[in-house]
């Protein structure tokens, strides 16, 4: 079959065959379909979309270009958590710890930050001595005797999505609802766990910036995943305010340790239970009010935060810093964003959030930008409080005093006031099963 005939197939708005989309994946790997074609295939798939049985094809041909990482010799239940991206989304670190805390097993597979949202594995290496470079073996071991192990992505894990992502991000052709689900969902089915929760964001920090795009995506990818033979839920959760107060590496993993004390953000705390719940029920820990209150306990008692120092420990981190977060390293250089005017924050735009923050040092511009684990900022200001003229809104940290006055800029641009204060959303939109889409608004 010809590459040509299948462009103008799809491009005609007809279906591929399994059979097709297999020989196009395959020769695309093999460098036998040129950058081109594939660019204008993608592009036919923006407009024309793919069906649900075209796009669990993709997904799995995409999952099996490369390494299927077995977990077999983990035992019990392993549930992995993805989330789409978000500003202060700092969940990892605490929910992990909780399913593991709970005797649910946690073999994570993360990635690194680019752009406005930071990566799971930047967070970690903030961790003096952190290791997140581990192999299989060794992983699999600490999960079977710690009960969680959070590393980095395989080189070689679907390694067509690597190339179709790269393809994506220069041709315009990222936002499709199949091929983001795809993309998602093949890293996912490669990682070997039993059941898949996806917190999928929605707002203006997040890659799906409308609520019916995001539970779109949700059933997309929960199809997948059952097609596929995995449990898999989602739930939709706010990202149009940053998630906690914290964001930057280092200031971040404080935060998570505080959420772990039962003293942290309570927007953070909310979310966090709430997808740690979800985890427990997927592992067949009970039904979700019971799980719940599992997840609960476990923070309460402290056994989820010594589950956190055991991994660290376990990957070579210096657990001392978990154990008392005064330890981490400070930025030399704070600075305070004073409000220009007065009244509530009627709204952010969380995007911008995260990109003072990555002006700051604390993210990616590029994929070789190095990063300052000491940057970032501190918002004592949020949607819904009442600021008076000259209060912080936020307190920024950087290695250097010259990045402070664009990062204040930009993070101005963020807030929006109003006379009166703004209506109460909840942080969860709605839960998404094979069964159908439960709403919470």
């Amino acid at each position: 079959m010809r590459m040509y005939d299948l462009i103008v197939k799809k491009k005609n708005g007809k279906a591929l065959s399994k059979e097709e989309i297999g020989a196009m994946i395959r020769g695309y790997v093999a460098d036998e379909i040129p950058d081109y074609q594939m660019s204008a295939m993608l592009m036919a798939i923006c407009f024309q979309g793919m069906n649900a049985e075209e796009t669990t094809a993709l997904t799995m041909e995409m999952a099996h270009s490369g390494d299927m990482v077995d977990l077999s010799s983990i035992e019990g239940v392993k549930v992995d958590k993805h989330s789409t991206g978000g500003v202060g989304d700092k969940t990892t670190l605490v929910i992990a710890a909780v399913a593991a805390a709970c005797g649910v097993k946690v073999a994570k597979m993360s990635g690194r930050g680019l752009g406005h949202t930071g990566g799971t594995i930047d967070k970690l290496e903030a961790i003096p001595g952190m290791k997140t470079a581990i192999d299989q073996k060794k992983f699999c071991e600490i999960v079977n005797r710690v009960g969680v192990s959070v590393v980095g992505q395989s080189g070689n894990l679907a390694p067509a999505d690597k190339k179709l992502y790269a393809l994506r991000d220069v041709t315009g052709t990222v936002d499709s609802i199949p091929l983001i689900a795809a993309s998602i969902m093949s890293k996912k089915l490669a990682s070997g766990s039993d059941c898949i929760l996806l917190d999928v964001k929605t707002g203006s920090g997040a890659f799906m910036k409308d609520l019916e795009d995001s539970i779109e995506l949700a059933k997309c990818m929960v199809s997948i995943g059952e097609q596929a033979g995995r449990q898999t839920m989602a739930v939709i959760t706010d990202m149009d305010i940053p998630l906690g107060n914290a964001i930057g590496n280092s200031l971040e993993v404080i935060e998570a340790v505080d959420t772990l004390h039962g003293q942290g953000p309570d927007d953070l705390t909310e979310v966090c239970l709430t997808l740690a719940s979800n985890m427990l029920y997927l592992a067949g820990k009970g039904g979700i009010r019971a799980c719940r209150k599992i997840a609960e306990d476990a923070v309460s008692s402290g056994r989820a935060l010594r589950k956190l120092v055991e991994m660290v420990e376990a990957q070579d981190g210096d657990s001392s810093v978990i154990l008392d977060p005064g330890e981490f390293a400070e930025a030399p250089y704070s600075f305070e964003v004073k409000s220009d005017q007065s009244g509530y924050v009627s709204h952010m735009d969380t995007e911008q959030c995260g990109i003072a923050s990555m002006v700051l040092g604390a993210g990616r511009e590029t994929k070789d930008s190095i990063i300052d684990y000491t940057a970032g900022m501190i918002l004592r200001k949020k949607t819904g409080d009442y600021v008076e003229k000259g209060d912080t809104l936020a307190v920024l940290f950087a290695s250097s005093e010259g990045l402070f006055p664009k990062a204040e800029a930009i993070l101005k641009t963020a807030y929006s006031f109003s006379l009166e204060k703004p209506a109460e959303k909840p942080l969860v939109f709605a839960k998404v099963t094979i069964d159908g889409v439960e709403r919470y608004l």
